[in-house]
């Protein structure tokens, strides 16, 4: 096999030890450059991602990984993954390593010694990756608070008419918190954790004693999200968030007050980001069969306020042709920003309606904060996969 220089400064301990072997027993082994580039790779990224000494965003972090490779080794990687990720080649060596006539066949190739330093160099490499793994899937947990914060603000009529109810009824934040409860259980456990840059809190139980307490934690950090996010967006609004919880901690009229500067913020929020003559063109461009889109007002056609969250969702840029699914038409907005759009509208009209709230029972304070969590998930979302930032409007299709 030849020997080259690994992916980047970070070494694939699997990667390390079959380029020590000659290249006719990695041939009797089936184990051919393909298989360990993927490896190399996949393991240099995860244990760039998982440094605790490196500060840096991590897409400079990846970038790193790279630097000093050249065309053409980048053109062997990304054939390397081509190979290795078509058809069944994944569940071939998933069978393959799990197989134990093959491993006693590598075993009796290699001998014993030879065979437990082989063995060991797969668990160090699978320990980088499951760290990386549960790591990423810790951080979508804040996503998944936003996510189900956001929905529970549509009513079954909405969730039915979407026609969407297999997807939009599933827990995401139980999905999240079984899916690390299982790489907790059947990885974590059984590899050397100890090679990698692992925390405590890397390796502890997440939810003991059940989600309430983890979800009260994640959501405070889906409202610190959102006030970044809307802050990037246009700053000046980000007091509309924070004096909402003020007015609802500190006045007795707290909840028209608060309404109504969430209101003002949704409203500022997109026609700054997109006036509604930007919002007609975008819809002209992209949606020109959708209906309730627009409507006629004074002789003038104007966007609704469906329109204009699906332009905010979309951060003005083109629907991107695409291939039917169950969940999405081929022709129609996606259902992810269809879905955040259509929440965006619900929290408005809510907001209107607990603006002439007047009684300050419990019931609608609880009611305003129910908006408010959905309001900020909603924005922590649109604001995230519509890539909104302050920077002057983008360009949109010419009418």
């Amino acid at each position: 096999m030849e020997n080259s220089t690994s992916v980047s400064t970070y070494r694939s301990s699997f990667a390390a030890y079959t380029r020590s072997l000659e290249p006719s027993l990695l041939a009797t082994l089936r184990i051919d450059e393909s298989i360990v580039l993927v490896t190399e790779t996949l393991v240099s990224i995860c244990k760039a991602l998982t440094d605790a000494s490196d500060s840096r965003p991590w897409q400079e972090r990846i970038e790193d990984c790279f630097a000093n490779l050249d065309n053409e080794r980048l053109e062997g990687i990304l054939t390397a993954f081509a190979e290795e990720f078509q058809g069944d080649r994944p569940k071939y060596w998933a069978e393959k390593f799990k197989n134990e006539n093959y491993k006693t066949f590598v075993e009796r190739l290699l001998g014993a010694a030879e065979y437990r330093l082989l063995v060991n160099a797969v668990k160090e490499d699978a320990a980088v990756v499951a760290l990386a793994i549960r790591r990423g899937v810790r951080a979508l947990m804040p996503f998944a608070v936003a996510w189900s914060d956001a929905l529970g603000l549509m009513s079954k009529d909405q969730l039915k008419a979407a026609n969407r109810t297999n997807v939009l009824a599933i827990n995401a934040i139980q999905m999240v918190i079984s899916l690390d409860d299982f790489l907790g259980d059947k990885l974590l456990s059984s590899l050397p954790m100890e090679v990698t840059d692992a925390t405590h809190s890397d390796l502890a139980v997440w939810a003991p004693d059940g989600p309430d307490d983890l979800v009260t934690q994640f959501r405070t950090l889906v409202t610190e999200a959102s006030a970044r996010r809307v802050e990037r967006a246009n700053s000046p609004l980000v007091r509309k968030i924070r004096g909402a919880r003020d007015a609802l901690m500190h006045s007795e009229d707290g909840i028209s007050q608060a309404a109504n500067s969430l209101i003002e913020l949704l409203d500022r929020i997109m026609r700054e980001a997109f006036p509604p003559k930007d919002v007609l063109l975008w819809v002209d461009a992209n949606l020109p069969e959708e209906s309730g889109l627009t409507y006629i007002n004074d002789g003038q056609r104007k966007p609704t306020k469906r329109a204009e969250a699906l332009c905010f969702v979309y951060g003005g840029d083109p629907i991107v042709s695409r291939e039917a699914t169950q969940y999405d038409n081929e022709d129609g907005p996606s259902f992810l920003h269809d879905v955040v759009a259509l929440v965006l509208v619900s929290a408005r009209s809510k907001l209107q309606k607990l603006k002439h709230a007047d009684n300050g029972t419990p019931e609608e304070r609880q009611q305003l904060m129910s908006v408010l969590s959905a309001l900020e998930g909603a924005l922590m979302l649109g604001l995230t996969i519509g890539g909104i930032s302050a920077e002057p409007t983008r360009e949109l299709p010419a009418a």
